[in-house]
């Protein structure tokens, strides 16, 4: 497999702290990647800037052969490269559908005078989207409660809405922060089998923030751990759980606890 996505030295700094300082690492086309590292590691920091949600002060970012540093997130989106957050942003006074919809692309009804010029054409790629929204709610299991508001969901279902919009998308690369992170476990288990299950399909590519070591170990192909901003260490699950330089990591700080 090549390399979809390439990170070559970004930093990004905040007043004196430097929350990435240097990162560089690449992702496989069609694989799974883990990226974990102790709280304050710069994950999360690292994904704001390959999405670009913010900029970084130096390095290079590679995106299918094209760079997009300086690049802002709607075009990066476009390019089909999406992410998820921590906290999931829903649309809560719209319903689950509603949300889901939204994200698709190529929607005439949205350019002006389209509706009157092509009003067949426009009410054709509604129900289009409104098939392909439902069977991706179908996927994620939230079909029943499509006309729902958003609102009204659990957290762990906000996640589930969540990642059914990024892939409502049509996306290449899907960089998901926490996506199990105070999700029941049952739910936490449909969102690893839909991620297993979206590569296995359509050969989407996945980085993957996630504390759950088990869970991530378990399907990552690959596993990046930074700290303190750094990138020191790149391998296996075996391999990194085996690195002294991972174990110091976690075992050194009193948290210990990946985020």
């Amino acid at each position: 497999m090549s390399a979809l996505l390439q990170v070559d030295g970004i930093s990004r700094r905040f007043g004196g702290i430097r929350a990435v300082d240097g990162a560089a690492f690449d992702v496989e086309a069609g694989s799974i990647t883990g990226l974990i590292g102790p709280n304050g590691a710069g994950k999360t920091t690292a994904f704001n800037v390959i999405s670009g949600f913010l900029r970084p002060q130096s390095g290079t970012i590679t995106f299918d052969g094209n760079r997009i540093e300086r690049q802002p997130a709607h075009m990066i989106a476009r390019a089909g490269l999406v992410r998820t957050f921590q906290i999931p942003r829903v649309l809560t006074r719209m319903s689950v559908l509603e949300n889901v919809q939204l994200a698709a692309t190529r929607q005439p009804g949205e350019v002006l005078g389209a509706a009157l010029i092509a009003p067949r054409a426009v009410s054709r790629r509604e129900r289009e989207v409104r098939d392909e929204a439902m069977q991706i709610l179908d996927l994620v299991r939230l079909s029943r409660l499509a006309n729902d508001y958003a609102g009204t969901l659990s957290g762990g279902q906000r996640k589930l809405l969540e990642l059914a919009r990024a892939l409502m998308t049509g996306p290449r690369m899907i960089l998901l922060d926490e996506p199990m992170a105070g999700v029941a476990p049952t739910l936490a288990l449909q969102l690893l089998e839909h991620i297993l299950e979206r590569r296995a399909r359509r050969g989407t590519t996945f980085l993957v923030i996630e504390h759950d070591m088990e869970a991530i170990m378990a399907i990552s192909d690959r596993v990046i751990v930074m700290d303190e901003g750094r990138v020191i260490a790149i391998g296996s699950a075996a391999e990194v759980q085996q690195d002294e330089r991972v174990i110091e990591a976690y075992l050194g700080r009193r948290e210990a606890q990946p985020a």
